[in-house]
């Protein structure tokens, strides 16, 4: 239609500045304006009685075609998805093969344009199991059947290969319920499937859309059509248990604060669990104007979906005591050495013991959790413990060790995502090595939540990231022989407060040697050694990255040469 337009213009255009004849007496075909209508209808999308409505696709290609489009630089159409409809995609994915996310990646969002201010995302799902965004997103619920073909316990080498050139159709499901439900199937060229799936909540009125992202990759965009949910109504489900965690041990006579923060939780007969107000509770409550043990009863009667159903019930006892005249630490804790640089840490108080005076002149040990502890501070070498009476607050202070690191690397809270910060380079010429001592303030959420190495050439250019936990990617990872005697089982819940010296030796035959060098707080000694990495003698250099944690350069370089 658009070319018929132009054209007629033209001719309009050419005739007047040519002939200067009216314009009304260009000689076009009398069906013109049937012959626009009939290219329009035939572009229009169409339901052919199935409910489905097939999507011209504006963008076919997306991204540049040899992987050099960055992350949010380009991106498919929007895809608008009403509720109650399901959107189907084809394409084929191109990636640059070198990370796991250099593929498709998919947004989900509130109808807005990514530059509006109201825009707002609902998640963002990778094609390599990750993602992020709103308070309703579960990385968990993320589900893959990834497979590991070559049966070297890495996955991930074998997703990359698959992905390059692979056949995807995604299906994105927008349920009348208010949940969004997604699929991924990626063929690859060599005809091994894998699936990706997830689902979250989203509005359940307004329209919700969809769109793919580049990051060192690129889309062959071939079909897509909108077509009737295929979402199951879900059903309610009505709560099986509840627990609380974060109410106050002990509360001062007189005060009726007996649910303080606490947080409930309740879990579902489907296994689902989620927190609730504690608006929605009810509370059975004893005479707290007298001193002893108390016992609260908390109850929720409320299933998945909001409705009134079979209530479920906990208890937890909280002790009314008198106000405190004074705390005193009357055991030291366990940690009393903290290496920092710059940064306020988290002060450690496990093992200590605090003795409350009350002002009856009756002593009693107080439970931690009833105390506010300061941080370690660079410039103090104390740290103050609070205790809150309704009117006023006592303290005292413990003594702590402060040494001063060489430098830092990271958040002090343990917050920071993954390479968010990076240290310097630090080269390593043929025939040396360098070690870095650390020590590390970790969440303790996961093994990763420690620091990895990664090895570069001289224009920063990767030769492989190399993690603390025996595994890693790049070009050069997968070419060593990798040794460790972690207990993974344990091994996340052990890292806050390890002492780490990290060693890359250049060998000068063309490999080098990474070699972790673990002490637990506990007095646990571990390894990870990855000996013979492939690299280039003349053209090696590393940094550090780590995400959860902060990490207190202890000792300058060491420089060794062998």
């Amino acid at each position: 239609m658009l070319s018929l337009s132009c054209a007629a213009a033209a001719a309009v255009a050419m005739t007047v500045s040519c002939s200067e004849i009216d314009m009304y007496s260009v000689d076009a075909p009398e069906d013109l304006q049937e012959r626009i209508d009939e290219i329009a209808e035939q572009n229009k999308p169409t339901d052919d009685g199935s409910g489905i409505v097939p999507v011209v696709l504006q963008a076919t290609n997306v991204g540049a075609n040899d992987g050099s489009s960055a992350w949010w630089t380009e991106f498919s159409d929007y895809f608008t998805i009403p509720t109650g409809k399901l959107l189907h995609l084809e394409f084929v994915n191109h990636g640059t093969g070198v990370n796991n996310w250099n593929n498709w990646n998919l947004a989900v969002t509130n109808p807005y344009e990514r530059d509006a201010s109201s825009y707002a995302e609902y998640f963002v799902l990778r094609s390599d199991s990750y993602g992020w965004w709103n308070a309703d997103y579960q990385g968990a619920l993320i589900a893959i059947d990834y497979p590991d073909l070559d049966e070297d316990g890495d996955i991930w080498n074998d997703f990359r290969a698959i992905m390059q050139g692979a056949y995807v159709t995604m299906t994105v499901d927008h349920s009348t319920e208010g949940y969004v439900f997604v699929t991924a199937v990626a063929e690859g060229t060599d005809g091994t499937v894998i699936t990706e799936t997830y689902n979250q909540p989203v509005s359940s009125t307004e329209d919700i859309w969809a769109f793919i992202i580049c990051d060192g990759s690129w889309f062959e965009m071939k079909k897509a059509w909108l077509a009737p949910s295929e979402a199951k109504p879900v059903e309610d489900v009505q709560p099986a248990s509840i627990t609380a965690s974060g109410y106050p041990t002990t509360i001062e006579i007189g005060s009726e604060d007996f649910w303080g923060e606490a947080v409930a939780t309740v879990t579902y007969e489907d296994g689902v669990s989620e927190q609730v107000s504690s608006d929605d509770l009810t509370f059975t409550v004893p005479d707290l104007t007298t001193l002893g043990t108390k016992t609260i009863l908390y109850s929720y009667s409320k299933t998945k979906m909001g409705n009134y159903g079979k209530a479920v019930a906990g208890y937890y006892t909280i002790k009314v005591v008198n106000p405190v005249a004074s705390i005193a630490v009357t055991a030291m804790p366990a940690f009393t050495t903290y290496w920092v640089f710059d940064k306020e840490v988290d002060f450690n108080p496990a093992g200590i013991e605090v003795t409350a005076t009350y002002v009856d002149g009756t002593t009693e040990l107080v439970d931690n959790a009833s105390l506010e502890f300061s941080k370690v501070s660079p410039e103090k070498s104390e740290v103050t413990v609070s205790y809150n009476n309704t009117d006023n607050t006592v303290t005292t202070t413990v003594p702590v060790t402060v040494m001063k690191g060489t430098g830092d690397l990271g958040f002090a809270d343990c917050t920071i995502g993954w390479w968010v910060a990076l240290s310097d380079n630090t080269v390593v010429p043929s025939g040396e090595s360098r070690t870095v001592r650390m020590h590390l303030y970790s969440n303790n959420l996961a093994n990763w939540n420690s620091p990895c190495v990664v090895l570069r050439r001289m224009d920063n250019s990767e030769w492989a990231v190399f993690r603390m936990d025996n595994f890693g990617w790049g070009d050069s990872y997968g070419t060593q022989t990798s040794e460790c005697d972690w207990n993974f089982e344990t091994l996340a819940s052990n890292l806050n407060r390890s002492e780490i010296a990290i060693t890359v030796t250049n060998k000068g035959d063309n490999t080098c040697d990474i070699v972790y060098d673990v002490v637990h707080a506990n007095g646990e000694k571990h390894f990870q050694r990855y000996l013979g990495v492939s690299v280039e003698p003349d053209n090696l250099q590393f940094c550090l990255v780590s995400e959860g944690s902060y990490l207190a350069k202890v000792l300058c370089l060491l420089f060794i040469v062998f």
